[in-house]
């Protein structure tokens, strides 16, 4: 997941080598992806109302498999 996340994240950016993406396992059934981008390129990963970052969730969750919850977090 966090490379399809990468992907993405790096298809959109301005400046593509500050991408970071972190992952961390809450419980064998949630994980949490964390994407740290640029200040100047965060507007662009958020987009407008937020629908690229809702678009990159719904990505997330069909690519998941069954029973697996997903959660994307933007940092600065």
């Amino acid at each position: 997941m966090e490379k399809l996340v990468e992907y993405v994240a790096k298809a959109l950016v301005e400046n593509p080598a500050s991408v970071v993406v972190e992952v961390a396992e809450d419980s064998p059934t949630d994980q949490l992806i964390t994407l740290k981008v640029a200040v100047e390129d965060r507007g662009r990963v958020i987009g407008k109302n937020g629908r690229t970052a809702h678009a990159i969730r719904t990505l997330l969750a069909a690519a998941a498999p069954e029973g697996r919850n997903i959660t994307l977090e933007i940092v600065d």
